[in-house]
Formats: structure tokens, sequence, C-alpha cells
């Protein structure tokens, strides 16, 4: 490809429409799902975004008028995204129906769910073109724009942070520091800035010269984020709670079903017995200098833990487990159950129990339960657990060490919801069963999103993973000792030890806030700079 060639490609992108425009927009977000995990090809935002940035030039009318055709490409580079980094639902589809009955719907269902999450960058894209000025400013509002509309998918209606832009930058570890400071959404914030920068060269040729600086600037952006990232992890060396030490199961039952046969559960507990107390080069004797033994989500659902469980454990050694905790009987007659972690002893004593919380739709409960019978569609999905939802978060104390946060599987996901601010517990513990991805991208972006909830709190993740990724992370995100996707086996690891709270700890989302305040404004000075 010549030089005027190039040159000659924001024009001829602009100049798309119909058709051509929306081929444009979906594979700009299709190729931007490379830079989600496993694959973490970020560099790849440097195009797609710019070419967002073009399509969104080329609408003819102005300011509000523009603001359906803006709606109408951030919608199809949304359905790219979304369609290339969740194609991993296509596993889990297959828990949640009777595919017997409605397999053949799973591309149906799979374009339903990405439809509706395009929604937010449609809303995005139209807030945004709202205030499109020429130069680099219009980048401001493009980030500004889509910050705002990714945090809103985190918490409304559906809540579904999943793989929100943010986390295209943390696949360096000294980037992902900078969430210690501003959280997920801020780096959303970041990720857009810096990635969209150079769409101003693509601008008037007259202006080149200047043009230059808006991507310099995203540049110098990305420097300073990694040079304070570098910063940090120099200054904090990982370091370990004396006397504590870590044995992390991971058994590869590729079930995700809680409701199992007794002879299933009778194999799954010689497994669990087995794996816990194998010997390795740094622990030759077993379980005996272990402290805690940490199970993953569901691990053993038994509705009641059995005394003897247990009773191969030291007498020394407490069990951090998933397991479902009975609460008595639902109307219907069926059984009222938590999906529930546990801190046992030897004795099979429970010393404590966490309830989830935030539990996961249509794999533990059904929501529009009712609509679903009355109109008839009952019948086309998989009967959920019907789980009930715990209450508030709260640590958990165990012997011997720092209390924890308890979190069950895509708890972890929600960025503000992780830690409370009237506590500060020693670790954050994560017990989960991966089995819904299959052998997917969509562990690794699970993991990807765990590590994260490390770096923003300044604590220390321990991650026990049915399938995997289990791992033990220190608090400023570095993997001390982790397991492979789709392997048997165990971590044997010391505790890292807290920082003390970081500013994203003390301060949550009002660091984010304050960015994008301080961007509205620098955009309303602009506006007003404009027609004066």
């Amino acid at each position: 490809m010549s030089w005027k060639t190039l040159a000659a490609l924001p024009w001829r992108i602009r100049k798309t429409s119909g058709y051509g425009r929306a081929v444009f927009a979906f594979g700009a977000g299709a190729l931007s799902a490379l830079a989600l995990p496993p694959f973490d090809l970020w560099p790849i935002l440097f195009l797609t975004f710019p070419v967002l940035t073009w399509l969104v030039d080329g609408i003819a009318k102005p300011g509000r008028a523009g603001a359906p055709a803006a709606a109408w490409i951030g919608w199809c580079f949304g359905f790219g995204y979304f369609l290339a980094g969740l194609y991993w639902f296509g596993y889990a589809y297959h828990y949640l129906v009777d595919t017997a009955v409605v397999g053949w719907l799973l591309p149906v269902a799979l374009m339903a769910l990405t439809a509706y999450l395009a929604l937010y960058p449609a809303l995005g894209l139209a807030l945004a073109r709202l205030y499109w000025p020429q130069g680099p400013v219009r980048v401001v509002s493009l980030a500004v724009a889509m910050a705002l509309t990714e945090w809103l998918r985190g918490h409304l209606v559906t809540d579904f942070p999943w793989n929100a832009i943010g986390y295209v930058l943390t696949g360096p570890l000294v980037i992902a520091q900078s969430a210690s400071v501003i959280g997920t959404w801020g780096l959303t914030f970041c990720a857009v800035l810096i990635f969209a920068s150079p769409a101003v060269l693509g601008d008037d040729p007259r202006a080149v010269r200047r043009g230059w600086l808006s991507p310099v600037g995203g540049l110098i952006l990305l420097a300073a984020l990694a040079g304070g990232g570098a910063l940090r992890l120099a200054a904090h060396p990982t370091e370990s709670v004396a006397g504590v030490s870590l044995r992390l199961v991971q058994p590869d039952l590729k079930s995700v079903d809680q409701e199992v046969s007794v002879a299933e559960l009778q194999n799954r507990a010689a497994r669990y017995r087995a794996l816990s107390t194998v010997a390795t080069p740094s622990r030759p004797h077993g379980l005996n200098d272990v402290t805690h033994l940490i199970w993953p989500e569901a691990a053993l659902p038994f509705y009641r833990l059995p005394p003897d469980l247990v009773d191969f454990l030291p007498p020394a050694t407490v069990l951090i487990t998933g397991s479902l905790r009975l609460a008595g009987q639902q109307a219907s007659g069926g059984v009222a159950a938590y999906n529930s972690i546990f801190v046992v002893d030897r004795s099979g004593k429970i010393l404590g129990y966490y309830d989830k919380k935030h539990l996961v739709p249509f794999g533990e409960y059904t929501p529009f339960h009712g609509w679903l019978e009355a109109s008839g569609l009952m019948r086309f999905v998989r009967p959920a657990s019907e789980l009930l939802s715990g209450g508030s978060r709260r640590d958990l104390a165990t012997p011997d060490a720092p209390d924890f946060l308890p979190t069950v599987c895509y708890e972890i996901i929600f960025p503000d919801e992780v830690a409370p601010r009237d506590g500060r517990p020693g670790w954050i513990v994560n017990v989960t069963n991966d089995g819904w991805f299959g052998a997917s991208s969509g562990p690794y972006q699970h993991f990807r999103q765990a590590r994260m909830r490390a770096i923003e709190q300044g604590l220390p993740l321990v991650r026990a993973a049915n399938s995997g990724i289990s791992a033990v992370v220190d608090p400023l995100g570095r993997i001390v000792a982790s397991l492979p996707l789709d392997s048997a086996g165990v971590i044997d690891a010391e505790l890292p030890r807290a920082l003390s709270p970081t500013i994203y700890a003390r301060y949550g989302d009002w660091t984010f806030a304050l960015m994008v305040g301080l961007a509205l404004l620098s955009l309303f000075f602009h506006y007003f700079f404009q027609r004066s």
C-alpha cells in the first residue's frame, strides 16, 4: 500500500455510508476484541478507534440531528466487539437451556445478548456526537461518552461489566497499576483517549503539523501510566504473611451441575482428598505444613457438610471451600439454598460462612420466572437451581491469618462491590467454577478481571477454580503461583502481604468521576469559547 493510498484512507472511511459504514464499524469492533485476554493485542486499537472516529466524522448532519447515525455506528461497533469477545457464551448456553429442545436457538441467543450489550456503545456514540468539533477535542468527547456508558453497563439493569474497554490496558502489568488510583472505569476513559488520538492525523492535511500533537499526547499519557506503574512495582516487592501456608486444589472436574448423585459425590470427595493430601517438592509432607486448604466453588455440593468430610485435615489446618448451604424449603416444595463459602476445622465445625450475593441469571436463578411461566417459555429454559441471594458483603475470620473478603464466581468482576468501605480485609478469596466457559477465552477474561481487583484494592488474591485458572496473586497483580486451564493439581504458596489502602480502595469511583468531570468542564469551556 502506497503512502498516498494510506493518506487517503481516512477520507475513504468518512465517505462510506449504508452497509459499508456498518461493515467498517462491525469490523473495527470485532478486531478490538483481540486486545482482550488471552490475545492481549492491545496496539491494534490504534487502528480500530481511529476508524470508529472517522466513521462518526462522516455523518453529514450536525449535532443532535446526527446522533441517530452515530448511534447506529456505535451499535455496529459494539455488536462486533461483544460478539467476538463473548463467543464463549455458546458453551454456557448448553447449561442454561434444554438443548434437546432449543439447541438450534444458540445463534439467536448469542445475537440477542450481543445486540443488547451493543446498545451501550450506541448510546455512547450518540452522546459524543452531540458535541463533535474538529480536531482533538472530539476525541475527548468520545472518551467521556464511552467511559460513562461503560460505567452504566456495569451498574444498570443487567449490571454486566464484563470486558469493559479499560481491560484492554491491563495486559501490561505496569499500565494496570493505574487502576489502584483511577479504577477500571478510569482506565476505560484513558484507553479511548489514547487509542483514538491518532484519528486527528486524518484531518485536514494543512493542519497535519498540529495534528501530530494529539497522538503524541496519547503516547505521553500511555508512557506516564506505564512509568508510574513501573515505579509502583519497584517500590513494593512481594512480601509474605508469616505463618500462613496455603494449598489450593484444582480438581479439573468439567461438570457445572450442582445436583449430582450420591455416587458422584463420593467420587468427587475421594478426588479432593487425594489431591489435598498429595506430597509435592515444596510440601513433601502433604498437608502437615499447610495452615489453609482452599477448594473451589460448590466443590462438594452438600446441603450440610458431613463431619467425616474433613477428618483428614491435620489439627492446625482449616478448610475454606465453596458449598451449598441449606436454608429451608421453598413454597413449591423444593430446597432453598445459598451458594456459600465455608471456613471449616478438622472436627467439621463451621467457623464462618458467606452467602453469595450476586447470582448468575438463568444459572443460579431464573429472572422473570412468573412471566416465563405465564407465556409458556419456561419449557425452553433448563430449570435453574433457584438459589437464594445473600445479604451484605462482609469479611470472614479464619484462624492464624488475617480476615479475608469472600467472593464467589463472577462477583469478582464488579469493581466497586468487591471491598466494603467500612473494613479492611487482609486478602481476597475467590472460589469459582469456570467450567461454564469450556476451553475458550472466557476463563482468561474472568481471571484478568479478578486480578484487577487485587490491584485496585491493594490486596492479595487467592483464587481456586474448578478447572482453572487457579492462582495466588500479590496486591500488585503479580502472579506468585498458578495452575493452567484444564489441568488438575495443587498450588502451594505463602500468603502475600496486603498493602496500605490504595486511593481507589479509599474513594472508589469518585476518582473516575473527577476525571470525567474535569473533561466535561474542558468541553464546556471549548464550546463557549468557540461560540464567542
